[in-house]
């Protein structure tokens, strides 16, 4: 009873610290980093529209908790050495099975955005769709460069 306790309350910890590592990768999100900092404006016309997906994060906080909730719950198993055999296991198939869920919930749909800017360069930017900002084909769009990082908007 008391290990299967630890076990829920482990995977509950382990659910928190992966939803505090998504960051968003809206168009209308900035980093502490990015704020009061100048920008480049330019301006450009879509080109074209293409979905996207974008990878979720592979941190070795994903990993690390599985593999800790795995050696746990491989522990209850069996008792003296097959015990600890279980444990090295669940623990191994924990860390695998850690990583691809923190992948799985940290991945996000995206959108290309290829815009012909008013010097007549062409560049496509990446960002996750946002549900209150919708682009269309020949619709204007402001982009944004703010260290490095480039967000499109109407």
């Amino acid at each position: 009873m008391r290990k299967s306790i630890i076990l829920a309350t482990t995977f509950t910890a382990f659910s928190l610290l992966l939803s505090g590592c998504a960051s968003s990768l809206t168009g209308d999100t900035y980093s502490r980093a990015d704020a009061r900092q100048v920008q480049t404006i330019r301006m450009g016309t879509i080109e074209s529209l293409r979905p996207v997906r974008i990878e979720g994060t592979k941190t070795p906080i994903g990993a690390g908790t599985g593999a800790v909730v795995g050696g746990i719950a491989g522990s209850t198993v069996g008792g003296g050495r097959g015990s600890a055999v279980a444990a090295v296991i669940g623990a191994v198939a924990g860390g695998l099975a850690g990583a691809a869920t923190e992948e799985g919930i940290t991945r996000t749909q995206g959108v290309e955005i290829t815009v012909r800017e008013d010097d007549g360069a062409l560049r496509a930017y990446v960002q996750a769709v946002d549900p209150n900002q919708v682009f269309r084909v020949g619709q204007r769009v402001r982009i944004t460069n703010v260290n490095g990082q480039s967000r499109v908007a109407p």
